[in-house]
């Protein structure tokens, strides 16, 4: 099961996982069209037809716990079984000075950002602890590392990514001490982020204007790095890995989204 898999980064992680031949449940908001963003879960679903896979879609509101509960016992009815990768892709980004973002819009981003992995990864956790292995990856970013402290001066985009970062940081955390929990049961959780922006529809909005192409990361290769996770051995658990270090640790070749390598 793949969250924010109408559009960007969680849509092209479910091509490669329906590329290497995983059934599917997708999820998100946007079912056929979308206000502003182009992307939706018809569109994902008919992109992975030419695998063919089994492709399912729920629609849910990931910032309303209720409407949480239901999300994965409808994968499991649509998969015919439980849910074996669970990828927490799905992000909201309100990007503002910490003054300026709201009460409401903070807790927007930690109940997307944080709240709803951990509702979703321990909806699934009870059936991958019975069949003694399964594997939970959380999408973070970078803008959840700490900066050096009191005198460094903040550029005016990294004012604004305060509040998410918090939230992304959030999720390293709980990400990092569910894996702890469950060392031992076969069930692997980690964190990937991209070392460099990677232009999705959402960050091509947001960003796209002031980046330089050295602070852009392929799409592929944040797949890659996300893939690899969704397959990992037992011990690589707990980590908070970074897309582009990964590959090179691993001696990864990363592949186009339709799982063939590269030139």
């Amino acid at each position: 099961m793949v969250t924010g898999s109408s559009r960007g980064i969680g849509a092209g992680i479910a091509e490669r996982l329906a590329a290497e031949g995983a059934d599917l449940v997708l999820t998100a908001r946007t079912l056929d069209q979308h206000d502003h963003l182009a992307g939706s879960l018809n569109d994902t679903r008919a992109r992975l037809e030419k695998y063919g896979t089994n492709v399912a879609v729920v629609v849910a509101d990931l910032t309303d716990p209720q409407d949480r509960l239901r999300i994965v016992p409808e994968a499991v009815e649509a998969l015919g079984g439980p849910v074996e990768i669970l990828v927490n892709n799905a992000a909201a980004s309100i990007q503002a000075p910490l003054a300026e973002v709201s009460v409401k819009r903070r807790n927007i981003m930690f109940e997307v950002n944080a709240n709803a992995p951990v509702d979703l990864s321990l909806a699934v956790v009870p059936d991958m602890v019975a069949a003694g292995e399964g594997w939970i990856v959380n999408l973070s970013s970078g803008s959840a590392e700490l900066w050096p402290g009191p005198g460094t001066e903040l550029s005016d985009s990294a004012e604004r990514i305060i509040a998410y970062g918090a939230s992304k940081a959030a999720l390293n955390r709980l990400s990092n001490g569910m894996a702890s929990t469950l060392y031992g049961t076969g069930v692997r959780v980690n964190t990937v982020e991209p070392r460099a922006a990677v232009l999705s529809e959402g960050a091509a909005k947001l960003v796209g204007d002031i980046l330089t192409p050295d602070q852009i990361e392929p799409m592929e290769a944040m797949v890659e790095a996300t893939v690899a996770l969704c397959d990992c051995p037992a011990d690589a658990t707990g980590r908070i890995a970074v897309s582009l270090d990964l590959i090179d640790e691993w001696g990864l070749t990363v592949h186009g989204l339709d799982g063939r390598p590269l030139d």
